[in-house]
């Protein structure tokens, strides 16, 4: 039987959750379903509703605006966390490169974390800040 590693050990790696403690990551493992989907599959589409985030622990998804790509994620990237704070649409097309497993966690039990566990909240929201600040500094083409 392959060992397998921990949902805990897949988040910790995940940035939006790197600053949590193990206690806390255990608390989000209870919450995220593991999915297995196949290559082509589209997770989200640009401009739809947006209900979930998904952290990837294997394959590759493409990333594209208005039809062209932006970048290919890999294992321990993640996309979707805007919509769970405001379930808003889609700000990106994601599209399975190839087959793969990902954790997914629905904006219900993302609020339901939050509003139980404000110190899990404080550090999600400093790992988005991060986020969006390496993404303002990024390269443009």
């Amino acid at each position: 039987m392959p060992l397998r590693i921990s949902k805990v050990n897949v988040l910790k790696n995940v940035s939006l959750f790197s600053a949590c403690t193990n206690r806390e990551l255990a608390q989000i493992a209870s919450l995220v379903d593991e999915v297995d989907v196949s290559k082509g599959a589209v997770l989200t589409e640009e401009g739809g509703p947006g209900r979930e985030f998904f952290a990837i622990i294997d394959g590759e998804a493409e990333v594209s605006l208005r039809k062209k790509k932006l970048a290919t994620l890999g294992p321990g990237q993640f996309f979707g966390e805007m919509s769970l704070l405001d379930q808003g649409p889609r700000a990106a097309t994601v599209k399975a490169a190839t087959d793969m497993k990902l954790y997914v966690l629905d904006a219900r039990s993302f609020s339901t974390l939050l509003d139980k566990h404000p110190a899990v909240a404080r550090k999600i929201l400093r790992g988005m800040a991060q986020r969006l600040r390496e993404i303002e500094q990024a390269p443009t083409h």
